[in-house]
This record gives structure tokens, C-alpha cells and sequence, in this order.
């Protein structure tokens, strides 16, 4: 596909320039004489870079730039000036433009930035088609009551930056209603960081939450940042938070408390700002009642509760689930798909899932495996039982 590129100039001389040197060099170009014109044909049409004076009647190209970059963000927009000077250039930068070129244009260096306003495109349109990509390998797939009622809740809270507590047994997907909150938050574009409170000792979780500072104990040979720092802007999953230990729960508290923490052998406070969400296997309430978890890190942590369903719950959904495993594990195998007869998502359907989503995904791997192009219910009684 031959790149688009638009000139917007109102002396016509230079617009004529551009467009002739530019499509020798194998772009298709379109000219706009005003901020107006221009601003009208980027809403039309998508480019891949957007050359604007500055000084134009009409619409000049500052109030241009502001507009385009509400309109089409991801556009590298090179401002272009007769009248350039380090504020105005410094002003163009911060308000979104991917650089400023003064006239008389030097023309290579025009067509290095051209070329680099181009990479800049084009790694932009690859990483949405990536994160789509991941987005759909981490899909909540099902169409289920239960489900939709978690599919909903995310929607609603996820906006806010309220604290999240998810429930549900091992294997359920409570990482993925972790994952999609975050995605659909406006904190998305910071980092999500995970910690498994269980995989953790005890000894160690401290450092792991809150970092250390160097000398703090044996193995601290150098300063480190904690998950809590990571993931500043972002949001932190503390995953099988049952788990977690009274005095690490004691400081997820004030940290939650103050927006503050202090270091492994520091004494330093930190500011930090990041939202939370928690999940876990067990019944916290009991583990109040038994002293395994204090009760004011509970209400601190379940402002919003979100409970994801067994799969023994949502057996409607499995032919969906399956089909969505099938997918993505021949794709990864680079096998040719293959199918699942009636008889066969009827008998997954009659299994009890103890192990949840990530059980049926392994077996479902399995039958890929194992089966012929096309899995039988036979195929599932051999090698889907628990002794398979």
C-alpha cells in the first residue's frame, strides 16, 4: 500500500514542491491550502503523515495540531515554520507534533523525518494488532448468565479506581477479570503487575511488595524496587491474597491507607499511586474468624466483590470454551483445526470440572494431541477421564 502523506501550506509554490519531490519518492500526497481544508480531509481520510505550516489564515497550524491530535492521536503531524524559533518549536512538541522543521526546508532532513514519522506509524499499528492479539487470547469467553453478570460488573467499575476483591475457586480465570479491568481502566497504558501472594515465603513478601534497601538483610546486596513501585500509575493483583502473611497484611494496609510505603530497611516514605485488586481461593470471612486475616484489610480491599463461577456452574458454556481453546492451541502448534462432534462437547459438558477453566484446557489440549482430526466422544471417555 502506497503511504498517504498531506500537505497543508498556504503558498501554493511550496505545496507544489513538496507534492512533486514526495510522490518521486513514491508517496501519494494531498495538498490543503488552510488549517480548515486540512482539518476536513484528515477526518475523511486516514494518513500516515501530516506536513502543516504554522503561520495560516483562517485556522493556523498550532490550533490545527491541538485539533488533530483529538481527532486522529496517532498521526505523526511535522510542523513546518518560515518564523522558527526554540519556544514555538518546544510549544509544538508538547502539545503533540512528532517534530518541527523551520524554511527553508532542508530536504533530507525532511525525508529522514518523514521516514522515521513513518517507523513511528507503523510500530503504532503493530502494537494495537498485538495487543488485540493478546486481548483475545485473554478473552472471558462465554455467554452464560453467571459470566454475563461479571462481564457487566467490569464494565461498570472499571472506570473508577475502586479497590476490587474477586472471588472464585482455582482455576476459574479470576487473573482475567484482574487483566480486563485493568485493560478497560484509564490506567491502562501504565503497567499491570502481578504477585502471587501464595508462591511467595513469607519472609520474602515484604520485600517483594514494598522492595528493600540495600543491606536490609543477607541477600540484599543492592536496592530494589517493590511490586508496589512497579507498578505506580498502574494497577497492582495480589493474587491468593488469603495467603498472605498478618505483618505483610498490616503494611498492605497503611500502604492502602496513606498511598504510602517504606522500603525494607529504610526509612524513607514513598508515595505511590496505584489501584488495587485482590483476589482469592478461600472464604476470607472465615479466615477472620479464625485470626488468618485482618478484617479491616477486608473492608479496605471488597469495596467492589466480584465473583467468578465454577465451570461446574456454567456448563452452557463449554462447546464456546472449547472452541475458543481449539483455536488458539492449534494456532500455536501450527496443526490444522480440528473439530468436535456433538456426542464429544456433550460428554465434557457431562464431566464435573473440579479443576475449573484451566482443567478443560488441558484436556482439551490433550484430545488435540492424542485425537484424529476429528474428536469423538469416545475420543473424550479415553483420554479426558481424571486417570487419562
Amino acid at each position: 500500500m502506497i503511504p498517504k502523506i498531506l500537505v497543508i501550506d498556504d503558498e501554493k509554490a511550496i505545496r507544489s514542491t513538496l507534492k512533486e519531490i514526495l510522490e518521486y519518492e513514491k508517496f501519494y500526497v494531498d495538498e490543503a491550502s488552510d488549517g480548515i481544508e486540512g482539518l476536513e480531509l484528515v477526518k475523511k481520510i486516514s494518513y500516515d503523515v501530516i506536513l502543516s505550516d504554522i503561520k495560516m489564515a483562517k485556522m493556523d497550524g498550532m490550533e490545527l495540531l491541538e485539533k488533530i491530535m483529538e481527532l486522529r492521536p496517532d498521526v505523526p503531524l511535522v510542523m513546518i515554520s518560515g518564523h522558527g524559533n526554540i519556544d514555538t518549536a518546544v510549544e509544538a512538541i508538547k502539545k503533540g507534533a512528532f517534530d518541527f522543521i523551520s524554511k527553508p526546508l532542508d530536504l533530507n532532513r525532511l525525508m529522514i523525518t518523514i521516514r522515521n514519522a513513518m517507523d513511528k506509524s507503523s510500530l503504532i499499528s503493530e502494537t494495537k494488532i498485538l495487543k488485540k492479539k493478546i486481548n483475545k487470547a485473554y478473552d472471558i469467553v462465554g455467554n452464560s448468565q453467571a459470566i454475563k453478570n461479571v462481564k457487566e460488573m467490569i464494565e461498570k467499575v472499571a472506570p473508577t479506581d475502586a479497590r476490587i476483591l474477586v472471588t472464585g475457586s482455582n482455576g476459574t480465570g479470576k487473573e482475567l477479570v484482574a487483566r480486563w479491568v485493568h485493560e478497560k481502566s484509564n490506567r491502562s497504558k501504565s503497567p499491570l503487575v502481578e504477585v502471587n501472594c501464595a508462591a511467595i515465603p513469607s519472609d520474602l513478601i515484604e520485600s517483594e511488595l514494598f522492595g528493600h534497601e540495600k543491606g536490609a538483610f543477607t541477600s540484599a546486596i543492592a536496592q530494589r524496587k517493590g511490586k508496589f513501585e512497579l507498578a505506580e500509575g498502574g494497577t497492582l493483583f495480589l493474587d491468593e491474597i488469603g495467603d498472605m502473611s498478618l505483618s505483610a497484611q498490616a503494611k498492605v494496609l497503611r500502604a492502602l491507607q496513606e498511598n504510602k510505603i517504606t522500603r525494607v530497611g529504610g526509612d524513607k516514605e514513598l508515595k505511590v499511586n496505584v489501584r488495587i485488586i485482590a483476589a482469592t481461593n478461600k472464604n476470607l470471612k472465615q479466615e477472620i474468624e479464625k485470626g488468618n486475616f485482618r478484617e479491616d484489610l477486608y473492608h479496605r480491599l471488597s469495596v467492589i466483590l466480584i465473583h467468578v463461577p465454577s465451570l461446574n456452574d456454567r456448563i452452557e458454556d463449554i462447546p464456546l470454551l472449547v472452541d475458543h481453546f481449539l483455536h488458539n492451541i492449534c494456532l500455536e502448534y501450527g496443526m490444522p483445526l480440528k473439530t468436535f462432534s456433538k456426542q464429544a462437547y456433550a460428554e465434557l459438558q457431562n464431566m464435573s470440572w473440579t479443576g475449573n477453566i484451566r482443567e478443560l484446557r488441558n484436556v482439551v489440549e490433550r484430545l488435540i494431541i492424542l485425537c484424529d482430526r476429528n474428536i469423538t466422544e469416545n475420543d473424550v471417555k479415553s483420554y479426558a477421564g481424571k486417570g487419562a
